[in-house]
């Protein structure tokens, strides 16, 4: 058997249940492009992304809210440069009106440096938005185990 290099993840693709809801807090809340958009009947998805390049897909064609019993998607998570850009974010989403896992930036591990913000779209989709450092002086919600890993 050939030994690969493991491929780069090029996009996520999500379904949800009503597209003009999900594209307005993709699109509007979090920031991405649309790239492109599907607006026929039965057919219709987003393409999202920033300058040009395609990061996320949403489709709709779910029947209901994300389920975390289901094997699948356990949560998407969204790389920034500080955790005062994880703040801005947080900021902006409170007022959106997004509920939250925790409050506020929560380290990934007790100690860790990186850490970040744990919600949900408007489909139950568990999202992250974390930075690689600036977290250490916060608190971990679980010591034992990733926070992001049972939110």
């Amino acid at each position: 058997m050939t030994t690969h290099t493991a491929p780069r993840t090029g996009h996520i693709g999500l379904n949800v249940t009503d597209l003009h809801r999900s594209l307005a807090f993709y699109r509007d809340v979090l920031g991405f492009e649309v790239i492109g958009e599907g607006t026929e009947e039965h057919r219709r998805f987003a393409f999202l992304g920033r300058d040009g390049t395609l990061a996320l897909t949403l489709w709709q064609q779910a029947k209901g809210a994300f389920d975390a019993g289901h094997a699948g998607l356990h949560h998407l998570s969204f790389g920034v440069e500080s955790v005062d850009r994880v703040r801005e974010y947080e900021r902006d989403l409170r007022a959106y009106g997004v509920e939250f896992a925790y409050d506020g930036v929560v380290p990934h591990g007790e100690g860790s440096a990186s850490g970040g913000i744990f919600f949900h779209d408007p489909d139950g989709t568990r999202l992250e938005i974390y930075a690689p450092t600036g977290a250490e002086s916060g608190t971990a919600p679980v010591s034992s185990a990733p926070t992001c890993g049972f939110f």
